[in-house]
């Protein structure tokens, strides 16, 4: 029997999109092989790639003068590769927003490749919340704004473009294509596929065709996002399970009405949990500033440790697994990806009001 996969990634994936790629594993399109078998330069598979570009291109809005790349190593390499590129060559320096761990790690990593700065920190407000535009203190000679749609342990997100003239770099790793994106703000958008697009592995960037233009040559290849665009994400062997998977999700997505579908089921998905939260007389407390609220990352405390730990093993033994709160924060977290559906947030809703019930 599957369970309700709330896990924070690796995502939890359709049911559907899962039986298909089962039917097709030991023989990929009559090829008499398995598509992790297959030659990326082959032509089977290089449909399957060119079709999962087209698709992320498709879904996601973007303007024809972004190139679309798939990049292994996740949002983390993105970390690294965002500077280097960006930042090379002396262009200028890059400003961060530091609203949680994420924002944070992204900052320390820039620091060691260029000049970078935090622009608005979120520590003094305990991480619960993100800027307004009038609270970002850029600098001369600032490449780029670092922004993180949403931070994935802290539960916050940001509900509004911020109004800035300095172009915009975003990870959004864990709200990919379940809000629209503001693209004429952004000069690369980036994220890790494991969230809501397909197994790990890799990153989906989309960059400005005008940023490639600057880039230092002195970079190696595989860290060099004009290689990338030049050899169509095909200069060495892609990760290509999580493109055939990403393809497949990404088609699922648009059939279900793409950006705005994903961001309306999703949307449903929060109610459901924050309705619990909110009517439970401070049973179970929510840390966020309620506008700052992360519709893919409920995080929720319980009135003691104790309690928290019964919770997380009556919950795994209904089914209901993947809600433990990252480590470094503790407590409970549902991650509400692009795979799960809408009654699995329904059966972790009615749980948490039967466990207040029978335990407060």
């Amino acid at each position: 029997m599957r369970v309700d996969n709330f896990g924070a990634g690796p995502c939890t994936l359709p049911l559907p999109v899962l039986q298909e790629a089962q039917e097709e594993f030991l023989d990929f399109s009559g090829s008499g092989m398995s598509i992790l078998e297959m030659s990326h330069r082959s032509d089977v598979y290089s449909a399957v790639h060119a079709e999962a570009l087209s698709l992320a291109r498709e879904v996601a809005g973007a303007p024809s003068d972004f190139e679309v790349l798939v990049i292994p190593g996740g949002a983390t390499m993105q970390f690294a590769m965002v500077p280097l590129n960006l930042l090379g060559d002396q262009q200028g320096r890059g400003a961060y927003v530091s609203a949680g761990s994420w924002g944070v790690l992204a900052l320390r990593d820039a620091r060691q490749w260029g000049d970078a700065y935090c622009a608005w920190d979120g520590e003094p407000h305990g991480y619960t919340r993100m800027p307004r535009s009038g609270e970002i203190a850029t600098e001369p000679d600032t490449a780029y704004l670092h922004v993180t749609s949403n931070e994935t342990i802290n539960g916050i997100r940001m509900t509004e473009s911020l109004d800035v003239a300095t172009p915009q770099v975003c990870d959004m790793s864990s709200d990919f294509l379940a809000r629209p994106i503001d693209w004429d703000r952004y000069q690369l958008v980036y994220g890790g596929v494991q969230k809501n697009l397909a197994p790990a592995g890799m990153a989906l960037v989309f960059i400005r065709r005008s940023v490639l233009e600057n880039i230092s040559p002195a970079l190696p290849r595989i860290l060099d996002y004009r290689w990338y665009a030049e050899k169509e994400s095909l200069g060495n062997t892609p990760p290509v399970f999580p493109i055939y998977l990403m393809g497949k999700m990404l088609k699922r997505l648009r059939d279900l009405g793409g950006i705005p579908g994903l961001e309306e089921r999703t949307a449903r998905k929060a109610r459901l949990l924050y309705d619990v939260i909110d009517r439970s007389d401070g049973y179970y407390r929510n840390p966020v500033e309620r506008r700052y609220r992360s519709h893919t990352n409920v995080v929720f405390r319980l009135p003691t440790p104790e309690a928290e730990a019964r919770f997380l093993r009556e919950s795994e033994a209904a089914g209901l697994v993947g809600l433990r709160g990252h480590k470094s924060v503790g407590g409970c977290r549902a991650s509400l990806y692009a795979g799960l559906e809408v009654d699995s947030a329904e059966r972790l809703a009615s749980f948490m009001d039967e466990f207040r019930l029978n335990g407060a």
